[in-house]
């Protein structure tokens, strides 16, 4: 198997790709000129704006993992580019030069609505208006349209390695208006390694599926945990179920958190 994975010099690509390096997989990195990757992998050069240098990318792939995205940034422009030109030109690319390829998105579990009635299922209804969850819902429908093997993954937000996420909370809580009692699903880098490897032994072709450890925790654990401080709040939540999703799915096909929760993170050193 030749796997071609795209935004490996993110946050997390550049963990995913050595823990797929050391499980055996043959890793080939799409990376822009003069981009470096960890040892061990392929490199392609090649750009997702530019598609007539993904052709030589796919030569004899057998799977794509697809995270290059653009998050934290004000540019709408760019984010809907990124996130949805790009996703649509590496979808043709693979069509036209690797049609047979397992095609793995990583999504996001920002599109579900935050007042939704319980934790967000695959099959709620969604309709976010924020470019990054919007461009991220219409990559996904594109993905869904085309004649590929393909499977979605939803992800909650992402801690660990010492990616920084955690640090963050303090910072973005009161843009974000997250109460300190509001509970957040989370997933730690190693089990996106869980679910990716499923994904690539096809166990969730032709699905969406949301990921997730075993207890959401909540904005004050979090913060505390990555060294920070939320001032308390009495007032009640006003959306209880914001931010959390329902895993039964996952689950179902056998998805099971090699890091159930933030404090075995912290227990054994993962953060």
């Amino acid at each position: 198997m030749t796997i071609l994975l795209t935004g490996v010099t993110g946050l997390v690509g550049a963990r995913l790709l050595p823990r797929l390096l050391a499980a055996g997989h043959n890793c080939r990195a799409l990376v822009r000129r003069g981009k470096t990757i960890t040892p061990g992998a392929d490199t392609a050069e090649g750009d997702l704006f530019d598609p007539a240098s993904l052709a030589p990318a796919l030569a004899s792939v057998t799977a794509v993992i697809h995270l290059a995205a653009v998050f934290r940034t004000q540019d709408e422009a760019l984010i809907w580019k990124s996130n949805l030109d790009g996703t649509q030109n590496l979808i043709k690319a693979v069509e036209a030069h690797a049609p047979q390829a397992r095609f793995i998105f990583a999504s996001t579990s920002n599109i579900y609505d935050k007042d939704q009635p319980q934790p967000a299922r695959e099959t709620d209804a969604v309709a976010p208006n924020a470019a990054y969850p919007a461009s991220k819902i219409a990559a996904e429908q594109v993905l869904r349209e085309s004649r590929l093997n393909w499977s979605i993954l939803r992800f909650p937000f992402v801690y660990g390695d010492g990616d920084g996420h955690l640090e963050m909370i303090p910072v973005h809580a009161p843009t974000a208006k997250w109460h300190p009692a509001m509970r957040m699903s989370t997933i730690h880098h190693r089990d996106i390694a869980t679910a990716m490897a499923m994904a690539l032994d096809g166990t969730f072709d032709g699905q969406i599926i949301n990921i997730a450890d075993d207890l959401p925790a909540s904005m004050l654990e979090l913060a505390l945990l990555g060294g920070g401080h939320l001032d308390g709040l009495a007032e009640p939540l006003t959306c209880p179920w914001q931010l959390q999703v329902d895993t039964t799915l996952a689950r179902s096909l056998g998805f099971r958190p090699t890091v159930r929760t933030v404090y075995q993170a912290e227990q054994e050193g993962l953060l």
